[in-house]
């Protein structure tokens, strides 16, 4: 094999522990000496713990060779975004203003990794609270883009999205109320998947959070999928398990009405090589088939602001009972933004969240006309790495969510994928969105797209050393 062992996809990895080509624990270490190399420039990583892992690692090498895998994943080397709860490790939230008390049990996600047989070999770094799109955290190091470390790798999975790019390892999970696994991945030229609501088991849920896989290719984000979609009685708002088969084969358009989603109704104006990456795109699937027409915007200026306003509240409400030192502590950004919340009224809040349903309307209706839409996953292409957001503008929390946003609410399949690269060399994203329920065709058609488009041929974590900051 010609890429180093810590640069492999998961399905390779697997084929190489099945051949007994390689081991887990020769991955590992791999693995393990590239990241010395790289984290101190990327700031990606909590709580890794090299001497652990391998020793997950030889465990899982003695199973392969008595010919006894313990499951899908057995000794395939995965992160969990930082505030997904593994146990006994405390979950800081991103944020310095929080006790670090340790978990009392593994969340649903990193249960069910565990079970198939991953090395959880750390946690990946967050923002404060999880509420930027941002590698910036009052807690955690300046998690930076691998494809140039001047540059935001988005967030709130920060540190997921730039490890993945930069070879830790195959699959990483995050999690997304509004963007947070599809945005990261589209600054960072990854795969990002948010399912339909409740497909992954969460705790804690919440109206529109979801947890997906962030990979550097679709067959890997399938891989996922399995495990992490088995039941678990924690999350009320889940859905009836089914045995879904994540492999399938690529799907292409023919016969779907594609709609086409150039203007998201309000937020950041698209920038023109984003535009222009997403038509070319468009022209793929109409080749392959497709029926390709304009779609409409779902999302409205005052929907925005709605949910922004009910979001400082809900959040203001956690916010105002920390003790004043402690409150201080948060990103100043973060503090900003929420202490709005104080000045707003129980009506302002429940119209802001009511809004959401409208939102849903929206999309449903939208869905009346289309089979699919395609999209921008960002209307901006990456920004300055130490930003707090796109905007660096707390009055201006989520111009930047406006293409993501719409599918937390109306609980649909949304998918992320590179569509191109900018003029600056940093990755632009195509966002794939499928019926409610609908997500091994999203998985399908991202596939497909995958395969007519062609898969990134290299990435920044294939270099031994990672690029300078000059």
């Amino acid at each position: 094999m010609t890429k180093p062992l810590f640069a492999c996809d998961a399905t390779e990895l697997l084929a190489g522990y099945a051949s007994g080509a390689f081991t887990p624990t020769e991955v590992m270490r791999a693995l393990n000496a590239h990241i010395a190399r790289w984290e101190p420039a990327l700031g990606a990583l909590y709580l890794w713990r090299p001497e652990q892992a391998e020793i997950q690692a030889a465990a899982a090498t003695a199973r392969w060779r008595q010919g006894r895998p313990m499951g899908a994943l057995d000794g395939i080397p995965v992160t969990v975004k930082e505030l997904i709860a593994t146990a006994g490790d405390p979950v800081p939230l991103g944020t310095a203003a929080v006790e670090r008390t340790p978990a009392p049990a593994d969340a649903p996600c990193a249960a069910r990794l565990r079970e198939a047989g991953a090395i959880i070999f750390a946690k990946t770094t967050i923002p404060d609270y999880g509420m930027l799109s941002s590698g910036l955290s009052s807690f955690h190091t300046l998690a930076r883009n691998p494809w140039n470390l001047a540059t935001n790798p988005g967030g709130s999975s920060a540190g997921a999205s730039a490890a993945t790019a930069a070879c830790y390892g195959p699959i990483h999970v995050g999690t997304d109320i509004g963007g947070s696994v599809r945005l990261p991945a589209a600054w960072c030229g990854t795969v990002g998947f948010k399912p339909t609501l409740g497909r992954i088991p969460i705790d804690p849920y919440y109206t529109g959070r979801c947890a997906g896989p962030i990979t550097r290719n679709m067959a890997d984000a399938a891989l996922a999928m399995g495990p992490l979609t088995l039941p678990d009685p924690r999350d009320a708002t889940s859905l009836p398990y089914e045995a879904i088969d994540w492999a399938a084969a690529p799907l292409p358009p023919r016969g779907l009405r594609v709609g086409v989603m150039l203007d998201a109704g309000c937020g950041l104006p698209v920038d023109a090589e984003i535009a222009a990456a997403v038509k070319n795109a468009a022209t793929l699937f109409a080749r392959a088939g497709a029926l390709v027409a304009d779609a409409p915007p779902v999302l409205t200026r005052e929907i925005l602001d709605g949910i922004d306003v009910f979001w400082r509240a809900k959040f203001w409400d956690e916010v105002r009972r920390l003790p004043d030192a402690r409150r201080e502590r948060i990103l100043p950004y973060i503090l900003e933004w929420v202490s709005a919340g104080a000045r707003v009224t129980g009506a302002e809040a429940a119209r802001g969240f009511s809004g959401t349903f409208t939102l849903r309307r929206a999309c449903a209706a939208l869905f009346d006309e289309v089979d699919v839409v395609i999209s921008p996953t960002t209307p901006n292409l990456s920004f300055p790495a130490d930003w707090a957001s796109p905007t660096n503008d707390p009055s201006r929390p989520f111009e930047h969510c406006a293409f993501t946003l719409p599918w937390n609410m109306s609980e649909q399949p949304a998918l992320t994928l590179n569509c191109g690269v900018s003029r600056s060399g940093t990755p632009i994203g195509l966002q794939i969105v499928t019926r409610r329920f609908a997500d091994l065709q999203a998985i399908r058609l991202g596939r497909w797209f995958e395969r007519e488009y062609g898969r990134i041929p290299h990435w920044p974590g294939d270099s031994v050393q990672p690029p300078s900051l000059a």
